[in-house]
């Protein structure tokens, strides 16, 4: 097994070996840029460590090859005394993953090398400020050591000297510190700080592998849905320093705005400081244009590297690099993390600058980005003064409880609040925090701290580097001038202008939410610059998506306003009607009075009274959805949710009897409630057995579904219902109601109404070719089919034991937002099969919320789905995400 590979052995191809951070070092040294020689472990190594609980024995043979090569190319030798070479140890998973264990830099120093480290740089100060750090670094990532130990030793330093920052502190008083730092291991761990350089670099790259299973790191899989068993790389490499003085520098640059999709450089830079001193936030940055000013040739050369991997990459490049006395290094690129804003935009920026196809601008892109889009934002037309402005470093609006803790943060949002999380900086131990709030806000920190870069790779609102807010994490308050406001107290943040208010601002349609309402026309209209901008990007998406796009999209309504809405958002139809919703409210009385009716003239009587409600119901949907189809679902539910419950009025009997009074009726009403009282009411009497069980009520909705079409046809219009049968699994069920439905109208008109089912039941899409013979057309009710193959109760579940399934890893997501493949997708795509085994152009579709989710509806192309149905809200979603599968999965393509 093959464990190590230099940086000029891999290549980009090879991101599951070499992980997302080692095949981008080895694409840039093979671009000829300048990269500090290294190597990379691959993923192999850590997936043996963490099977066997064991370094491979091979591994330290093939490290001791590598890092002799690199020693050679850095003219040093690791722990030398005069002139030692340093290198830095990082994770590096195929995934992009925080969570995992922070880099370690400087690793080979000990209390011979810093002597040799001052000697060869000239510079005492920078060697005991670098020994300083690996102390730090490796205390905390690698022994385990509570960074606080170490702040709070650093802050006792500082005060003694005077000095506000690490940066003020002379050579002396950090050879003091080191001293101390070096005793505090001691305490903490029962050993000494390691002085051998070697054991140095074999604990890190323990650690590095550890690290994968971390907490942090396995909730961010779970969040994101990265397999667990992928393992992690470990990128070693030759320290390039930038806080060796004014000429010295670090920073962290995009090729174009992560935040905002404008093209040309953007970044921060940090001169005289190493990279932790960038992605902390503990510094505030300089702009990267700034730069220029302190060293316009290593600008001029970092513009021409950010240009050349762009075009190599063909998209956004987020770029970490150090300048050396001078000397430009890159130490890093990935493909950058961007706003959902900044998605659209860069996307088809990339298209006019022909570097990808339109094709290609769809993959860019995603449903979950376009969803962030459609968030309201603040009414920015309503008078308004801020409380404070940092950099706006995460689109959005977010209006919530302040918190200052992780703890408070996950506790009050689990009880529902809405919460914006408020620091000082973040670190890879607020990931908790942040995952929990709707918002981020810190007083220290860039557009590239770690506050930034995770808030903007969530999609969550964050704005950073808000200087004037004095934070108190102690006391629980912030404070601007004279303003203080507590834990608890109600602020609202624009990430996208960096503004902070005090209480509650009112918000507004977003641009893109006005577009996919109103039109291009409209939206350009209402919009800004930067707006219009988004918006024709949007536009120009989304027809792509559709032009694309195999599967038709449409929608779940069951009224006049949603059928209206879901057609101005692009819907073609509607793929699910639920007419147990139009007997909701005060109509609810009469579905009541059927069940209860003691007699056939009752029960006739009540059929006739919901025969004009169902009708008019049916006729305003099918008007709304003129010339699209619409399918009808036949009542669904159980009974009881139709019933008075029967605890209270047993309960009110019992205290009437009690009383002595004589109350025949509501004695009675209990009697009948307890005759169709069922143990576990969605296994029971519902769906297409309660149409047979209740036969007038379905007849009544037939006639209803037929009535209504006459009367738009008399109106000249062009209805086009379908009727879908509910919870069948016999093919004898669906022909049961498909004889009823022929004999009370063999065709309207002349035109033929299709009759279909549903299928939500295991059986019914094991038996697919069965009940084929029966139906005009499939739809997949994939949130009962979920229910019964799980044996969930998605009501009871989803709040008891769905959150210990989450946290343990039975889940990694709940199988009612994304649709389970391996146990639900073979049913559907089973009853697929088996329905065109008997009708090769049977249509099918889903109408369950799978419909509406990205990631499910890209399986529902690829098993060869006609059309997805979902909320009319998540229909401009659905369009995006069925175009991106028709670009993403070739192999689903089929005739229409």
């Amino acid at each position: 097994m093959h464990y190590v590979y230099r940086f000029s052995e891999g290549s980009k191809e090879l991101r599951d070996v070499l992980g997302g951070k080692g095949a981008n070092l080895a694409e840039m040294t093979n671009l000829g840029l300048p990269v500090p020689p290294g190597f990379t472990i691959s993923t192999a190594a850590s997936r043996a460590y963490l099977t066997d609980g064991i370094l491979p024995p091979e591994l330290r043979v093939e490290v001791t090859t590598a890092l002799r090569a690199v020693e050679d190319a850095m003219s040093r030798r690791l722990g030398d005394f005069h002139d030692p070479l340093l290198v830095s140890v990082r994770s590096g998973a195929q995934h992009s993953m925080p969570g995992m264990m922070d880099t370690v830099l400087n690793v080979g120093l000990n209390d011979a090398a810093v002597q040799g480290l001052a000697e060869s740089s000239g510079d005492e100060r920078f060697a005991w400020d670098s020994y300083r750090r690996l102390i730090q670094m490796f205390g905390k990532t690698v022994l385990g050591v509570p960074d606080a130990v170490f702040v709070d030793e650093s802050n006792r330093m500082k005060a003694l000297h005077g000095m506000d920052g690490e940066a003020d502190l002379d050579a002396g008083a950090l050879r003091e510190l080191v001293h101390r730092y070096k005793e505090l291991v001691r305490g903490e761990c029962g050993r000494e700080f390691p002085q051998h350089p070697r054991e140095q670099l074999d604990l890190a790259i323990e650690a590095v592998f550890k690290s994968w299973n971390s907490e942090r790191a396995q909730l961010y899989r779970r969040r994101e849905r990265i397999p667990h068993d992928l393992g992690t790389a470990v990128n070693i490499q030759a320290m390039v320093f930038g806080n060796l003085g004014a000429t010295s520098g670090t920073g962290v640059a995009f090729t174009r705005d992560p935040s905002s999709g404008r093209p040309g450089g953007y970044g921060d830079y940090l001169p005289n400081a190493q990279g932790e001193d960038v992605v902390s936030g503990v510094r505030n940055t300089l702009a990267l244009e700034e730069l220029a000013e302190l060293d316009e040739e290593a600008y001029r050369e970092l513009l021409t590297a950010m240009r050349r991997l762009e075009t190599h990459y063909r998209d956004l490049c987020d770029i970490e690099f150090t300048i050396e006395r001078g000397k430009l290094w890159l130490l890093q690129t990935r493909v950058g993390k961007r706003t959902p804003s900044a998605a659209f935009r860069i996307a088809t920026q990339l298209v006019d600058e022909s570097l990808i196809t339109m094709d290609e601008a769809l993959t860019r892109v995603s449903g979950a980005q376009l969803s962030q889009l459609l968030f309201p934002q603040f009414d920015s037309l309503l008078p308004r003064t801020p409380l404070t402005v940092g950099m706006g470093a995460s689109p959005g609006a977010a209006v919530g409880e302040i918190a200052f803790t992780n703890d408070v943060a996950i506790r009050r949002a689990g009880e529902g609040a809405s919460v914006i999380l408020v620091r000082r900086e973040t670190n890879p131990d607020d990931l908790h925090g942040m995952l929990a709030a709707r918002g981020v806000l810190t007083a220290r920190g860039g557009k590239t701290s770690h506050a930034a870069v995770v808030a903007r790779g969530m999609g969550t609102c964050a704005v950073v580097g808000a200087e004037e807010l004095q934070i108190d994490p102690v006391g629980r308050t912030m404070r601007v001038a004279d303003m203080v406001l507590s834990e608890g107290d109600t602020i609202s943040i624009d990430g996208t202008t960096g503004e902070v208010f005090a209480g509650q601002v009112d918000v507004v349609d977003s641009a893109a939410m006005v577009y996919v309402e109103q039109g291009l026309e409209s939206a350009l209209v209402a919009a800004d610059s930067n707006s219009a901008e988004l918006v024709t990007s949007l536009h120009r998406l989304l027809d792509h998506a559709d032009a694309r796009r195999r599967m038709g999209v449409r929608a779940n309504a069951d009224n006049r306003v949603d059928a209206l809405k879901a057609r101005d958002r692009g819907a073609e139809g509607i793929g699910l009607c639920r007419t147990e919703h139009q007997f909701l409210g005060d109509r609810r009385g009469l579905v009541e009075a059927l069940v209860l009716a003691g007699s056939p003239a009752a029960e006739e009587a009540a059929l006739e009274a919901l025969l004009p409600v169902q009708r008019d119901a049916v006729v305003e949907v099918l008007e709304a959805m003129d010339g699209l189809p619409v399918t009808i679902r036949l009542l669904d539910p159980p009974l009881h949710e139709f019933l008075p419950d029967l605890v209270d009025v047993a309960a009110a009997a019992a205290v009437a009897a009690e009383r002595g009074d004589d109350d025949r009726d509501r004695a009675a009403l209990v009697s009948v409630l307890r005759e169709h009282r069922e143990l576990n009411p969605m296994l029971g009497m519902r769906g297409v057995r309660l149409g047979l069980k209740i036969e007038g009520l379905l007849r009544m909705q037939i006639r209803a579904i037929c009535e209504a079409t006459d009367i738009r046809l008399d109106a000249a219009g062009d209805p086009r219902p379908e009727i879908m049968v509910p919870l069948v699994g016999s093919v004898r069920e669906q022909q049961i109601v498909r004889d009823i439905c022929r004999e009370l109208f063999p065709s309207i008109r002349g035109r033929s109404v299709p009759i279909g089912c549903m299928i939500e039941l295991p059986r019914a899409a094991l038996t697919a070719y069965r009940i084929a013979e029966e139906a005009d057309f499939f739809s997949f009710g994939t949130n009962d089919l979920t229910q019964t193959t799980w044996g969930f109760s998605r009501d009871d579940v989803e709040a008891t034991f769905f959150p210990t399934y989450l946290r343990n890893g039975v889940l990694t997501i709940s199988p009612f937002e994304t649709i389970d493949a391996d146990g639900v997708g073979v049913l559907v795509e089973a009853g697929v099969a088996g329905g065109r085994r008997t009708k090769p152009t049977l249509p099918m579709g889903v109408c369950g919320e799978h419909g509406g989710d990205p990631e499910s509806i890209r399986f529902f192309h690829d098993i060869g789905l006609d059309y997805v149905s979902c909320s009319p809200y998540r229909v401009p979603i659905a369009r995006l995400e069925a175009g991106r599968a028709a670009v993403l999965s070739p192999r689903g393509e089929r005739e229409a």
